[in-house]
């Protein structure tokens, strides 16, 4: 599976050869590819999705860069890596799904295992603008998840709301740039979103949670695709 060109794009001015790395969402492992393709002398995939956790092992498992990857099924907040042993951090598509107080319990997460003069990449995408079909589709998802378990599913950051938050944290910002604009929400995509909306819909009350999973199949398959809002990087960087 070939490295995405979100990827590359945001590690491309970042220097990955040779340093100890924590990707930190691991998802399909597209990062962890990214990272190691690049030289990283470590990597720590970090997931709490087994799922996702074996993809990865599975995606380096019969080459030579299985002996610098380990992937934790772990979650991020209480992260068992040692303080200060972390030369690049990368969250690429995380925090669309943390909200704002897990947000800020991974970002101490960072800080604390960043060594001096570390960096980080931030990929994540902006917020949707009002004509976006696909906002219909993830309300349907994040009304369904606070029904279910207290809060959203998904929250769409500013890039000037996650750089407050970094350099609140004691980061140098160094840069932004654009990843995709627009971004392809593909039938797949949508797909995925609509089973995570009627996966939340089965725990809500009474007939609610049918009608909230009958909305999201149909949005899904009347959107079918649609290529709208932007994907962003920021970088940080820790005085050495």
């Amino acid at each position: 599976m070939a490295v995405p060109s979100t990827v590359t794009a945001a590690l491309a001015d970042r220097p990955v050869e040779g340093r100890r790395c924590l990707e930190a969402g691991a998802g399909v492992g597209n990062t962890t590819a990214g990272l190691l393709d690049a030289g990283a002398e470590r990597v720590y995939a970090v997931t709490n999705d087994r799922e996702h956790a074996r993809t990865t092992r599975e995606r380096v498992a019969d080459d030579t860069r299985s002996d610098r990857l380990a992937v934790l099924d772990a979650d991020l907040r209480t992260l068992a890596l040692s303080d200060d042993s972390i030369d690049l951090i990368t969250a690429h598509g995380l925090c669309n799904v943390l909200d704002p107080a897990a947000l800020s319990a991974v970002a101490a997460t960072f800080r604390r295992v960043a060594a001096p003069g570390c960096h980080l990449v931030i990929d994540d995408y902006a917020p949707l603008p009002e004509t976006a079909a696909v906002r219909e589709l993830f309300a349907v998802e994040n009304a369904a998840s606070e029904l279910a378990t207290g809060g959203p599913a998904l929250t769409f950051y500013p890039p000037d709301a996650l750089r407050r938050c970094f350099v609140g944290g004691g980061w140098s910002f160094d840069r932004e740039r654009t990843l995709l604009d627009p971004v392809p929400w593909t039938g797949a995509h949508l797909s995925a979103h609509a089973d995570v909306a009627r996966d939340h819909a089965a725990a809500c009350p009474g007939d609610l949670g049918d009608r909230l999973a009958a909305r999201a199949d149909r949005l899904a398959t009347e959107i079918g695709s649609e290529s709208v809002g932007r994907m962003y990087s920021l970088a940080f960087r820790l005085p050495a």
